[in-house]
């Protein structure tokens, strides 16, 4: 299990997000009071937390207490809904993510995301992992690209070098494996993962965790999952959350072991009504 890890302050704004944040040891992301709705339905309520760099945050819950509305909303994937309105702060890198100038694309690559259904484009595999490099301009060697970050994932051997096989040929662990090497294709800084095992097996379980833990400390990952175990194996912070409310954030060890919220041992002992 990872040590705590204790976040600190923020600072200063251009348009877009800037590249390097304002102080190595500021959290990434700062949320103060965050809160969806959609329509009159609220989601999230009043959320505060910190993310600090270079670590993996799990978001639990049970069904429909916000933990992919959650996500959606660090990189504002929300607002792609109708009738979605966000309210509170956003801070990433010291700047302010729902501000009118900032640029949601830009924040979309910066901070991308992986999604509980993997889904795929069509075409072949290195079509999947070029997309999105090809679509920002990228102007390097998109091979060798591709081979970085297949190999990254663990599919580069398993699909013995092949970049033309069809993407929807693969099996599910492999599919996922995909979607992740093409979000990391564009470099993102955050990568969001909503429920990246469910249905998978053991060892495709082992590899996506193990993936998780080869990106640190270059990568935030930010992971919603129903699955405790793998939120106790692989995070070194957890937020509990329950009806859109942040119950429960710090260190996983002692979350999980000594919970210092009721609502939170209900759930993590199976009491919840």
């Amino acid at each position: 299990m990872s040590a705590p890890v204790t976040p600190p302050p923020p600072a200063a704004p251009p348009a877009t997000p800037p590249r390097d944040g304002p102080h190595p040891r500021a959290p990434l992301l700062s949320l103060g009071d965050l809160s969806v709705r959609f329509g009159d339905r609220p989601a999230l309520s009043g959320v505060s937390l910190d993310i600090p760099r270079g670590r993996v945050v799990a978001v639990i819950g049970p069904s429909g207490c916000g933990k992919t509305t959650l996500l959606r909303a660090l990189n504002r994937m929300n607002e792609l809904i109708p009738g979605a309105r966000t309210s509170g702060s956003l801070l990433f890198d010291g700047q302010e993510l729902y501000r009118r100038e900032t640029d949601p694309a830009e924040v979309r690559r910066r901070i991308g995301m992986v999604f509980q259904e993997a889904a795929l484009f069509p075409g072949s595999v290195f079509d999947n992992v070029a997309f999105g490099p090809r679509a920002s301009g990228f102007g390097g060697d998109l091979h060798a690209l591709a081979e970085e970050v297949l190999t990254a994932v663990g599919l580069w051997a398993e699909l013995g070098e092949d970049l033309d096989v069809p993407a929807v040929s693969l099996a599910a662990g492999q599919r996922q494996q995909l979607c992740i090497a093409r979000a990391l294709a564009v470099r993102p800084q955050v990568l969001l993962l909503d429920e990246p095992t469910t249905a998978l097996d053991p060892t495709a379980t082992a590899r996506i965790e193990s993936l998780m833990h080869a990106q640190l400390p270059h990568l935030t990952i930010v992971i919603a999952t129903n699955d405790l175990r793998l939120a106790a194996r692989a995070s070194s912070l957890t937020a509990y959350l329950d009806r859109g409310e942040l119950v429960e954030y710090g260190p996983t060890e002692t979350l999980f072991t000594n919970p210092a919220h009721p609502r939170t041992e209900s759930y993590l002992t199976g009491r919840i009504p």
